[in-house]
């Protein structure tokens, strides 16, 4: 935007929402009044200025900030060094270091107080001031990162002219003034969020590599080398928000004796006492997550909520559209992107030590939380929407190995627990019954094998297993209409109960079963009939036969 155009748009301006500005900058404003109206009318907004005199803004940043406006500070280098001024010339002597330093500390903290200031920084080359190049590079270095870390938003080097700055103390270039007005307005009228106050994390592929309850406590990968990098610098980030006052929360589908071991091992550098509550069960996440924003008073608005799942960032969604969702990256390319979402989450610009005890302060008060049993969001149009596939394949004859693992290796969504030689499955097959698998896709890609099912020639089911990484999807419930549909259904299950299988006693509700002595009964036509939505969700092939 150039000077006649700016003034062509000031003229043309009707007139819209008041924008008062209050503009605090080391060096004299005045040029930039034109071009901020101009910004301002292009926004709609009738924008009014007030700039500080030159050379006052460490005197404003002692007192209070406006009530009536908007506080824009725009940074230079010699703000936080005074002895890099250009217009002050080299200094005389060396400075002490600690005097630096102790300078960009002191004006650190007076902007991190400035809560809803829209802060800008000038990244101008600065005046000798060791006189030793690699100090004095450390030191522009030193002075740009403190502007980041106060949330100062960063204008092109290009915008600063030293002739300009020298000749009449604006250091804003006459060919850059426009698009920083247009920066400045633009942050003006944009609403800043206030930050999030808990992060609610899933565990499994989130916080380490790997299923817990298919993987185990000694199979899954949290250390700062191979698969589990991506975890541990997660884990390293969670770290820092926790101290910096964020409340951190885990919801997780496993057991929680299971869970509680994991931490009880060490070797991570989160602990369960980084955590306010880890709520570990089978229930609907939206569930715990409301139940814990009843427990902590805090507003559904204040949680962000990270898993790798999409099925359970949707039932979130569904049910609690305030809170903020992250999906965790597949690929360590994508992981900047999700830690950079969660800085501008959290982000603030001042801690206090209120803030870095509120977790302990939290912690105590939900020392007794329980999960939540409540029930989730309805997935029922997001599921059709994946287009799932369930391929069902007849083990029986042929290469059995994964569905062997697969029913050895399952906890959670497990018949009975019991594990089988393939000598063993051999035999019940021999006896004339039946092996299967089944591997599922939808237009994510590929999830694998994911079932296993040994019914014997009575009809009776001797293994049942799932892998717990397409819970929600109704695949189970799907799996079984089909096979109730075939000739020779199965009417009875080996059921035993096992300190993990919650899922599958969860399962076992469906009235077509009936618990009996030592197993269950199942009425296949009342199973079939009753799970016709399970069953329409998902594009069933079976080799050789039809359901």
């Amino acid at each position: 935007m150039k000077f006649l155009e700016a003034r062509r748009i000031v003229e043309q301006f009707p007139g819209g929402p008041p924008v008062p500005l209050l503009v605090a900058m080391s060096g004299t404003a005045d040029p930039l009044e034109l071009y901020l109206r101009a910004a301002g009318a292009r926004a709609g907004r009738s924008v009014t200025t007030t700039f500080l005199p030159f050379g006052t803004l460490q005197q404003h940043l002692l007192g209070e900030p406006p009530a009536d406006r908007k506080e824009i500070l725009l940074l230079l280098p010699w703000d936080f060094v005074p002895e890099a001024d250009w217009r002050s010339g080299v200094p005389p002597q060396h400075p002490e270091t600690e005097a630096i330093e102790a300078g960009i500390t002191a004006l650190g903290r007076l902007l991190g107080r400035r809560q809803r200031a829209q802060l800008f920084y000038l990244p101008a080359p600065m005046s000798p001031v060791w006189l030793d190049q690699e100090r004095d590079a450390a030191l522009a270095a030193a002075v740009r990162a403190e502007a980041l870390r106060v949330r100062a938003r960063l204008l092109s080097e290009e915008a600063f002219s030293l002739s300009t700055y020298l000749g009449s103390g604006c250091p804003v270039r006459g060919t850059h003034q426009g698009s920083v007005a247009i920066e400045i307005v633009e942050a003006a009228v944009r609403t800043r969020p206030e930050p999030k106050k808990v992060m609610v994390t899933d565990f499994d592929n989130v916080l380490w590599s790997g299923v817990l309850a298919e993987d185990g406590v000694d199979g899954i990968a949290i250390r700062s080398e191979g698969p589990g990098y991506r975890h541990f610098i997660y884990q390293s980030l969670l770290i820092r928000l926790r101290r910096d006052g964020v409340l951190l929360a885990g919801v997780t589908r496993n057991a929680p004796d299971i869970v509680a071991e994991v931490f009880s091992r060490g070797g991570m550098p989160l602990a369960r006492s980084d955590f306010v509550a880890v709520l570990a069960s089978y229930g609907a996440k939206s569930a715990q997550i409301r139940h814990l924003a009843e427990s902590l008073n805090l507003g559904l608005d204040s949680f962000v909520f990270v898993d790798d799942n999409p099925v359970e960032l949707t039932e979130v969604a569904a049910e609690l559209p305030q809170v903020t969702l992250r999906r965790f990256p597949e690929r360590d390319s994508e992981l900047p992107g999700l830690l950079t979402d969660l800085v501008n989450d959290f982000g603030r610009r001042v801690v206090t030590a209120e803030d870095r005890d509120r977790t302990e302060l939290y912690r105590r008060r939900l020392e007794t939380i329980a999960p939540s049993q409540a029930a989730g969001g309805d997935l029922t149009e997001f599921l059709r929407d994946l287009g799932m596939r369930l391929t069902v394949h007849d083990r029986s004859a042929g290469d059995r190995t994964r569905v062997v693992q697969l029913i050895n290796k399952t906890n959670q969504f497990n018949l009975n627990g019991r594990r089988y030689e393939d000598s063993d499955v051999a035999e019940v097959l021999a006896a004339g019954g039946r092996l299967y698998g089944a591997t599922l896709a939808d237009r994510t890609g590929s999830h694998g094998e994911i079932l296993a099912c040994l019914v014997d020639a009575g009809g009776t089911m001797r293994a049942f297993v799932m892998s717990c990484r397409v819970f929600q999807r109704r695949v189970e419930h799907a799996f079984l209409a089909w096979l109730c549909g075939l000739p020779g259904a199965p009417r009875g299950l080996d059921f035993a109960e096992t300190a993990r299988n919650e899922p599958f006693r969860i399962f076992l509700k469906d009235p077509a079963f009936s618990l009996a002595g030592n197993g269950a009964d199942l009425d296949p036509e009342r199973f079939r009939t009753g799970n016709a939505d399970a069953l329409a969700l998902f594009a069933i092939e079976a080799p050789g036969r039809t359901a």
